[in-house]
């Protein structure tokens, strides 16, 4: 984010319009709402009234209007070829090539309207959104659902615990009956031939004990194939027919956090197996009628098998099946040559390239391992042989196709936050900790662009919101009585506020320690809400509830670096997970009227969460609106209402959040919060993870400008190029 006298200032977010939205929905390319202010010296609009004025209809790029839907095959030979069906194929250098036996590989036809452009086109069926997008909101859709079974466990688990300690206490309480229980048992115990009660024990109330205790234990039973088997059942899979090649929006370096994901969208249809194909149902599929089924379509190498061989270009794969999966998972049998084993010496023989995913530990992800799509490979050979336990398996050889981006998993250990330590050897370092020992974490400035390099500047840094003395903050005299954490209380008052369920669910951090943080858990946004309400100063439970997420600052490691062409901008250095907050725009509060002068101030946010709640100006409500809207305050509902009363300027004060960057292809996204007082127009305005973040990619958000918005003094439209980069980039904010 640029710093104030510095060239080529881009605006500063005006609002927290995009709230409304939740995780952000690319597709809206110009029905942003309108800002209050203008920037780079013009005047205010002349026209406030048609300034705040919606379109209706849908914004698209011009390559999305020239896409056309196509029938291209699933993996083209020539580069030219592809171009011809409107396809931009994702690679860098020389097309990958493929003349297996003079064929081509055919889309699936059930597919072929699940087909886009890959580049920023758009299809009919995805209303004006890129693969890339869509693959997106497809992982968002996962983890939203995710975190409901998470919750949904937990809370499974905690009335299973309740459930236990009762059946203790009723134990201690009546002995005596608990005894004479105990004994009928034992007179109708079964006997063996002899009489004898040998091998034929009561299941005794202990045993009961000991399995509600594994029960209550289990914190989750898989809630994401819960997650994965309802979007199975609604149809949210992205791609839920089978294809050979690349599949559109997925890059080769794409990370995924657990099988599930892959599942969801496609590319490996098989939470278990190694081996993905296609079976017999296909070979009468238009097309395929030249074709040996089953065909494999794609591998998942993690390490399972000891047989495996990985040398990166060269892979010597075993084949499935005759593994111990319930203990200590060595070969215990011999291996067949079916389903995934033939579908592989199927594509040998078709010459079908098939895609390979690599699986490695991360700690940082809830499965414990991060899986990354390295590509397209070419199986050329296949022979039986004895496996280190002697059993038969089956070995495949494949290579890589050449002309594909370089592979990243031999940068895996660097990608995932094993950064340069201590931070006085950071690389063009300008300032150790911007926040002065404020935040949880130091938080490092870095800049390789300056010649001499030079710190960010002309602000005092201030982790809380500034509230000047004449504006008086309302306080709630009302709190929940739980103990402990919330989440284990079932007549919360906060969760009551919020619908019936807490917002947020805690989930661990297993690394917390490495990385030197002091919370070893991580309260996670279900999903975006038109208000969040936490607990506050008159709430009981502990200081770490799961509900006082936005109250306990910092949880992750973030620096300011400086860029080629935004200014000063924030990356992460450890992965961030969806939901996961990222930190309080902070600043000076003040009322709306009093910055009408600022001109030149590129860092006022407007606080507009009760027009979200409304759905005024063009705005879709989120989750929860219609629950509140019956409790706003009848002064709200006046026409100063139709604008923000009150707005955060970190002009001259704030926290690391106004160096967060605007993205057309946001990672983040905005949360109104409550916490010590009920009154909306000054809600906390929190930043939250939208997708998965790794290490090193830089953090932003949509500061949801309407394009041709803003005017100048003489009542010409300002235009201000967007440099964010994305694929997708609408190539101006205003």
């Amino acid at each position: 984010m640029v710093i104030a006298g510095t060239a080529a200032a881009p605006c500063r977010p005006r609002s927290a319009r995009y709230a409304e939205k939740g995780y952000p929905s690319y597709a809206e390319l110009d029905g942003r709402r309108v800002p209050r202010w203008r920037n780079d010296g013009g005047g205010r609009a002349k026209n406030p009234e048609s300034r705040r004025g919606r379109k209706r209809g849908r914004g698209v790029s011009a390559d999305a209007v020239a896409a056309v839907k196509v029938e291209p095959p699933i993996l083209q030979v020539e580069e030219a070829v592809a171009q011809e069906h409107g396809m931009k194929r994702r690679m860098t250098g020389a097309t990958v090539s493929v003349t297996a036996v003079g064929k081509a590989f055919p889309l699936i036809e059930d597919a072929e309207e699940e087909v886009a452009s890959t580049d920023g086109g758009a299809d009919e069926r995805g209303g004006g959104k890129s693969w890339r997008l869509r693959v997106k909101e497809t992982l968002r859709a996962f983890s939203s659902n995710y975190l409901h079974f998470v919750q949904e466990e937990q809370r499974r688990a905690e009335s299973v615990r309740q459930d236990l300690n009762a059946f203790k206490l009723l134990k201690r309480q009546i002995p005596g009956e608990y005894g004479r229980t105990m004994t009928l048992a034992k007179q109708h115990v079964k006997r063996g031939p002899n009489g004898s009660t040998r091998g034929h024990k009561p299941k005794s109330c202990n045993s009961q004990v000991n399995g509600n205790y594994q029960e209550a234990k289990r914190a989750s039973k898989r809630p994401d194939l819960k997650a994965l088997t309802k979007m199975q059942e609604s149809g949210a899979v992205l791609y839920r027919e089978k294809m050979i090649g690349h599949l559109p929006g997925i890059d080769v370096g794409d990370q995924f956090y657990s099988r599930a994901e892959m599942v969801a969208l496609g590319i490996h249809s098989h939470w278990l197996k190694g081996i993905d194909y296609m079976g017999m149902k296909y070979q009468d599929k238009k097309g395929c009628e030249d074709f040996t089924f089953p065909l494999a379509t794609c591998i998942v190498l993690s390490g399972v098998y000891e047989d495996d061989l990985d040398n990166a270009n060269e892979i010597i794969y075993t084949g499935q099946g005759g593994n111990n999966w319930l203990g200590n998972r060595l070969q215990i049998t011999a291996q067949t040559l079916l389903r995934g084993n033939l579908a592989l010496k199927n594509s040998k023989d078709n010459g079908n390239p098939v895609r390979v995913i690599r699986g490695h530990v991360e700690k940082s992800s809830y499965s414990g391992k991060v899986y990354t799509y390295d590509g397209l490979y070419k199986v050329v050979g296949y022979w039986p042989q004895k496996g280190m336990q002697g059993h038969l398996v089956f070995k495949y050889r494949l290579k890589r196709l050449e002309g594909q981006p370089p592979l990243t998993t031999s940068q895996v250990l660097f990608t995932r936050g094993n950064v340069p330590m201590p931070i006085s050897e950071l690389p063009g370092l300008v300032c150790a900790d911007i926040s002065n020992g404020q935040e949880n974490f130091p938080i490092p400035a870095t800049n390789l662009v300056d010649n001499p390099p030079v710190p960010p500047s002309g602000f005092v840094y201030s982790k809380s919101l500034q509230i000047p003395e004449h504006i008086k903050i309302p306080i709630d005299k009302i709190g929940c009585n739980c103990s402990g954490d919330c989440s284990t209380s079932e007549h919360c008052l906060c969760a009551k506020r919020n619908g019936s369920d807490l917002p947020y669910v805690s989930t661990q951090r297993k690394n917390a320690n490495r990385n030197g943080s002091k919370h070893n858990s991580v309260g996670r946004l279900v999903e975006p809400k038109a208000v969040v309400y936490e607990c506050g100063t008159y709430c009981t439970c502990h200081c770490n509830c799961v509900n006082r997420t936005s109250q306990q600052g910092l949880k992750y490691r973030l620096e300011v670096f400086k860029t080629e062409s935004k200014g000063w901008g924030v990356r992460t250095w450890d992965t961030i997970l969806p939901g996961a907050l990222i930190c309080e725009y902070t600043g000076v509060l003040r009322r709306t009227t009093e910055v009408e002068g600022f001109l030149e101030n590129n860092y006022i946010f407007d606080i507009d969460c009760l027009q979200t709640i409304k759905g005024l100006d063009g705005r879709e409500q989120r989750a929860g609106s219609e629950l509140h809207i019956a409790s706003l305050h009848s002064e709200h509902d006046s026409e100063a209402s139709q604008a923000p009363e009150y707005c955060i300027d970190a002009g001259s004060v704030g926290n690391i959040a106004r160096f967060i960057n605007h993205s057309c292809q946001p990672n983040l996204f905005i949360q109104c919060v409550l916490s010590s007082h009920s009154d909306i127009k000054l809600a906390k305005i929190m930043l939250f993870a939208a997708d998965t973040i790794p290490p090193f990619q830089e953090l932003g958000y949509d500061y949801g400008y309407h394009l041709d918005s803003v005017t100048g003094a003489d009542g010409q439209i300002v235009k201000l190029a967007c440099h964010c980069g994305a694929p997708d980039c609408r190539k101006r904010l205003y």
